[in-house]
């Protein structure tokens, strides 16, 4: 029983000693990038409003992350076609040239 105290108590100890040298939670995800920089956060938001918009894609598909960071668009999750991950990446192509769009879609079919 002592050992499972001592146990929890540690990672507690630990979990406090990481927020306090400010080392991020581990539910955070330093992947995103996007930053609240105003162009950015206008690109990203024209690109989400026109996802949201279209009424023929999955919920997988209106839940992407869409992240933009000096002007590079990165779409990111997983959709349930191929037909959904061209679909997202013209709705961003629409918004900056192909040339700033990285899709890292994933088309896993829904079973």
């Amino acid at each position: 029983m002592w050992n499972v105290c001592i146990a929890l108590l540690a990672a507690l100890v630990m979990a406090q000693v990481g927020t306090a040298l400010g080392q991020p939670p581990d539910n955070s995800s330093i992947a995103d990038g996007q930053k609240n920089d105003a162009q950015d956060l206008k690109t990203t938001q024209s690109i989400r409003r026109s996802v949201i918009a279209d009424k023929q894609l999955s919920p997988d598909a209106h839940n992407v992350k869409i992240v933009t960071v000096h002007g590079h668009v990165t779409l990111n999750g997983v959709v349930r076609s191929d037909a959904e991950k061209a679909s997202l990446a013209a709705k961003a192509v629409k918004v900056v040239d192909i040339d700033n769009v990285v899709n890292d879609l994933k088309v896993a079919p829904q079973s």
